[in-house]
């Protein structure tokens, strides 16, 4: 009788379970059993793992075999426990040392032929088992580069496992050929999956200075300013206005003036897009804000996540860190729209499906861009808007209140003049400019806060605010007035000192003073306070 163990990676969600893989073997009838949960293509591995195993040059046992997987409670999935059962059951044939191998981590798909394909998911399977006190991972050669982003862990790519068999037992290591030059690599087919990302063609790890420019949005001097303030203090925005007007414009410029990503939210934004399957190869780490543009189409399951068996990640997991934005937000249906509430407020989303409970990140910066009425001219004089009042406002009832009361920012975007689209000298600011004022703004708002569990504005609690961290005496008159006429609510008075202090951190304050307050009061009701426009240009 032989027994060997190893070890691979469940992942649930995002989050990884550490997964014993034992073999053992038995005098019987030749059979191969494989238990512990598996699913469909996990059972599959009985037969490229046999596969794998002769045509590397091992002899496969003729015997009873039974592979298990512990915690058998566990769902698992996936083809990435191949190379731990193949390695369990060359170790209970003693053809590997089984102490080798009994507290190293593998995670690898293989081929009929032996080859160790990449898998998706690495980084979140490794941080994993960095976690459960592993420090030895063996990986395919292609996802290598993903595993070593986790400090502490010692990681062997491989190509074959007739490669891995040389290593564990002290042989020469054969060469692999990797494809020819100018050939595809097939190899690579399953780390990307198609129609898997969501994003409108601004990928998170573009180069910050290929990003479309924030000079390139002629006038707008007011939708310009709001969306500076959303970037400073991570505020959520709704743009308003006709067609044409510039809307997805600017949205598709605000990655570009948001700071570069820590190192932990890398991490974190890198670990949801190798679950997702779009997590380019040869760039395994995410460092720019990525930016997520689902159209209006999409469902419930495809914004907070969902699939069959465990959900996968949504819209708003593969926005973490980054913009989710939502061009003609009414026309969305109400219940994708409603199903927001929960990450806006939380910065995570719980998605519980039959198959188990998913907890996902999904601390994202929502940019929502409407038209006054379903032909767009409401607003526009002699435009010839020919909706009933009636259409216009149920068009318009689309966005609940509950979740318009979620988003800090509301701003009107007017059509653009001819003289600041054909004049001379009319070019705006640049994007570079403006993320220079929000990389200060965010540095203050960091060193005020250090100590707490916040970083921006926009996650500081009300009760903090109002206590804790207090305007100017006098500042808050027009929002108390507001207040008193039900113009805000409570959750509304919050969301106004929050945007006070960002605007504060923008203009170099100590604390919000009452020019500060009327513009944040102005950037949440929409209606003009007299309160100035400009940042960088002297207040």
């Amino acid at each position: 009788m032989g027994f060997a163990r190893t070890c691979s990676v469940a992942l649930v969600g995002v989050e990884g379970v550490v997964v014993e893989v034992q073999a053992d073997l038995e005098p019987g009838v030749a059979a191969f059993t494989l238990v512990g949960l598996p699913d469909k293509s996990l059972v599959e591995s009985r037969d490229r793992v046999r596969a794998a195993v002769v045509n590397s040059g091992a002899e496969w046992p003729q015997k009873k075999l039974t592979v298990g997987l512990s915690p058998a409670s566990v769902p698992k999935s996936g083809s990435g426990f191949d190379l731990a059962v193949a390695c369990a059951v060359l170790g209970a044939t003693e053809l590997i040392d089984p102490r080798e191998i009994a507290d190293l981590v593998l995670i690898g798909e293989l081929g009929l032929d032996g080859r160790v394909r990449p898998v998706r998911g690495v980084l979140p399977a490794v941080l994993a088992a960095a976690e459960a006190g592993y420090r030895q991972v063996v990986v395919p050669e292609q996802t290598a580069a993903e595993a070593s982003l986790v400090p502490g862990i010692s990681v062997l790519g491989v190509r074959s496992l007739r490669q891995l068999i040389a290593v564990l037992t002290d042989a020469p290591v054969p060469e692999e050929e990797p494809a020819g030059e100018g050939r595809p690599d097939a190899m690579l087919a399953g780390l990307m999956v198609p129609g898997a990302g969501l994003g409108a063609g601004l990928a998170a790890d573009a180069d910050r200075g290929s990003l479309p420019d924030l000079a390139d949005v002629a006038g707008q001097q007011g939708a310009r300013m709001a969306l500076e303030v959303a970037a400073a203090g991570r505020h959520h925005l709704l743009l308003t206005g006709p067609p044409g007007a510039g809307k997805t414009m600017l949205a598709e410029r605000l990655p570009a003036i948001l700071p570069p990503l820590t190192k932990q939210e890398a991490l974190e934004v890198t670990a949801v897009h190798s679950v997702a399957g779009i997590l380019p190869p040869g760039q395994p780490l995410v460092s720019t804000p990525p930016y997520c543009a689902p159209h209006h189409s999409a469902t419930m399951q495809s914004l907070v996540g969902g699939g069959n068996g465990l959900p996968r990640p949504g819209a708003v997991s593969l926005a973490h860190c980054g913009v989710l934005f939502l061009d003609e937000a009414p026309e969305f249906t109400g219940h994708a729209l409603d199903a927001l509430r929960q990450p806006l407020e939380s910065g995570h989303v719980v998605v519980a499906r039959a198959a188990g409970v998913v907890r996902l990140p999904a601390r994202f910066l929502m940019v929502l861009a409407a038209n006054p009425c379903p032909c767009g001219r409401h607003t526009l004089n002699g435009a010839g808007c020919e909706c009933p009042a009636s259409v216009i406002r149920r068009y318009q009832a689309r966005l609940s209140g509950p979740l318009l009361d979620r988003v800090d920012l509301r701003v009107e975007v007017e059509p653009v003049s001819r003289q600041a689209l054909l004049g001379s000298g009319c070019r705006g600011e640049a994007t570079a400019d403006v993320a220079e004022r929000v990389c200060a703004a965010r540095e203050r708002a960091a060193a005020r806060l250090a100590g707490t569990p916040w970083t921006t504005n926009s996650e500081v609690p009300g009760h903090e605010l109002r206590t804790r961290w207090q305007v100017a005496p006098g500042a808050l008159a027009a929002v108390e007035r507001d207040l008193e006429r039900g113009l805000l609510t409570a959750r509304g008075l919050d969301r106004v000192l929050r945007v006070a202090w960002t605007v504060a951190d923008l203009a170099d304050h100590d604390r919000p003073e009452e020019e500060d307050v009327a513009m944040a009061l102005e950037l949440r009701t929409g209606i003009a306070r007299g309160a100035p426009l400009v940042f960088g240009g002297g207040r």
